[in-house]
């Protein structure tokens, strides 16, 4: 009894270690910015002083891709831009999460035409959806939070433990389905 009023009285805190991992990544996250478009100006203003993203851990904007852990395709995407949008991707280190800023970026837009791809997520896996032409910075700052919350409750590699083969062969499909675009148009990048 003594003992267990001495523990109380240090005030342990407990929790478990992905909860922490989770935490701390889902607070400092690094942005690439990939600006092709209008959407770019925004995705600026988002960054800048007034929205203050600083206050989500997130001010610091990388255009390395091996310092990014966090996409933001903003404006529309040509055919073209599309390859070297896919190589920033694959250069960038796991884990990685993207979000569509526009409506060019998520379906296209207004540019129904031979030379835009209608949606970045024919060629990424796409996190979150952000609609708007241009969106406002705080529909870019709700989608931050989407995705800390999204990293925040993201499963733990203990739970991998008997399943964890099929789980990774899940995880293998999901992220093989999105390039068939990219297969179609350059098989460089199969």
């Amino acid at each position: 009894m003594a003992l267990e009023n001495d523990l109380n009285d240090q005030g342990f805190f407990t929790t478990r270690v992905d909860a922490v991992v989770n935490w701390a990544r889902s607070n400092s996250l690094m942005p690439m910015p990939m600006g092709l478009a209008c959407c770019a100006i925004e995705m600026m203003a988002f960054a800048g002083p007034k929205y203050d993203v600083a206050r989500f851990g997130s001010e610091a904007m990388r255009f390395s891709p091996r310092q990014a852990d966090l996409m933001i395709v903003a404006g529309w995407v040509s055919y073209k831009m599309a390859h070297a949008v896919r190589r920033v991707w694959d250069q960038m280190a796991d884990p990685k999460w993207c979000i569509a800023m526009g409506a060019c970026a998520s379906t296209g837009g207004m540019h129904r035409c031979y030379g835009v791809v209608q949606g970045c997520d024919n060629f990424l896996p796409v996190d979150v959806y952000v609609p708007g032409c241009p969106p406002r910075p705080e529909a870019v700052l709700h989608a931050l939070m989407d995705i800390q919350e999204k990293i925040r409750n993201t499963y733990s590699v203990v739970d991998d433990q008997g399943v964890g083969d099929l789980r990774h062969e899940e995880r293998s499909a999901e992220l093989r389905e999105p390039t068939r675009l990219v297969r179609k148009i350059a098989p460089e990048f199969s």
